[in-house]
């Protein structure tokens, strides 16, 4: 068993994730404190400007990197512990870019630098080597979702909504499937924020005051990738949201809500069988609206994880805790069926305190 912190900094945008887990990296798990610091507005847009590959990436990624070393102190004085006590951390650091098709995924943080402001090792680049088999690097996630849903009734599928969707399905045989299911919450975000300057849009509130507009709606689903097969991964940019340009602000909300719930459903087509029940993770589980839509898509229990004890806010970074310590233990961090690697791949790469 060792002590790690897992990071995440999600396509949100919204802040650092920063949980402590005591794992064994396999079947064994016991959540601790957790912490999010959010961005500035000011860091928030520097971030922004680096998403494809371009902007002050550098000066960004250092700036990123600082964050990150300071949620780790504070996440070790929430908890009451030294860094002497943490045995390593897994720094996901932040995709600026992610193209698989073409063998490329980027995520910005320097993981040396992290470790000596830390004083504590880094396992970080958990994608790239998934990337380079021929897989498409995401999710990451589903060996933890696995792990932690062992009691579960099956088929279950842990649905993450973040700036992209995501879904590991589990059978019951612990078959894993995990692909994005389309856009999250960042086309709501993103839209929220040009039309009336709010970040994003709370609980879904200002989509419930707007009507869906079919034909928008219609044209937004007809996009290839949604014939695809699972596992598949997506950029946070891959849909173009022309279609709700002339809608009024509430209007597109609800249209671009709507879209992920409808995509989510989609992924039905390539699943095995459909699950019993869906858990929510992400920040979307407190979007009312859209956990209201996925149920009338879905037509079986769609609930928030906290339903079964976990924590929703924690659980991708604990997910990276949990591969940083599979990682120094040469283990898998995806399957075929989580990434469509041709067999199942390790990844990460340590950086010791210099």
């Amino acid at each position: 068993m060792r002590t790690v912190i897992g990071l995440m900094s999600g396509t949100s945008m919204d802040g650092i994730d920063a949980a402590l887990l005591r794992t064994d990296g396999i079947d064994t798990a016991e959540p601790g404190a957790f912490i999010t610091i959010p961005y500035s507005d000011g860091f928030r847009a520097e971030l922004r400007s680096c998403l494809g590959g371009q902007g002050p990436i550098p000066d960004v990624e250092r700036a990123l990197t600082e964050a990150h070393a300071r949620a780790v102190k504070a996440l070790l004085a929430d908890a009451g512990l030294r860094a002497a006590d943490v045995d390593l951390i897994g720094f996901h650091g932040h995709t600026i870019l992610h193209a698989p098709e073409q063998r490329r995924t980027w995520q910005i943080g320097d993981g040396a630098l992290l470790a000596r402001l830390t004083g504590i090792p880094v396992v970080a680049d958990f994608r790239t080597a998934d990337v380079a088999s021929g897989g498409q690097g995401a999710p990451l996630a589903p060996l933890y979702h696995r792990g932690l849903a062992a009691g579960l009734a099956k088929p279950l599928a842990v649905l993450n909504i973040g700036g992209v969707a995501n879904v590991t399905w589990i059978g019951a045989d612990g078959e894993l499937i995990a692909c994005d299911t389309g856009p999250g919450n960042a086309l709501v975000d993103d839209w929220m924020l040009a039309r009336t300057g709010r970040r994003y849009d709370d609980r879904g509130a200002f989509a419930r005051t707007g009507s869906i507009d079919a034909v928008a709606l219609t044209a937004l689903l007809d996009h290839p990738y949604f014939e695809r097969p699972a596992p598949k991964s997506l950029d946070r940019d891959a849909f173009d949201p022309a279609p709700v340009a002339g809608l009024s602000a509430e209007d597109g909300a609800a249209t671009l809500t709507a879209f992920t719930a409808f995509s989510v459903e989609r992924v039905l087509e390539h699943l095995p069988a459909p699950p019993v029940r869906w858990l929510v993770t992400g920040g979307g589980r407190h979007n009312a609206t859209l956990m209201e839509m996925l149920a009338d898509r879905l037509r079986v229990p769609v609930e928030p994880v906290e339903a079964v004890g976990w924590n929703g806010d924690a659980l991708e970074a604990q997910a990276f805790a949990y591969l940083a310590v599979r990682s120094r233990l040469d283990l898998p961090l995806s399957e075929p069926g989580t990434t469509g690697a041709p067999r199942p791949v390790t990844g990460g790469r340590f950086n010791p305190v210099a």
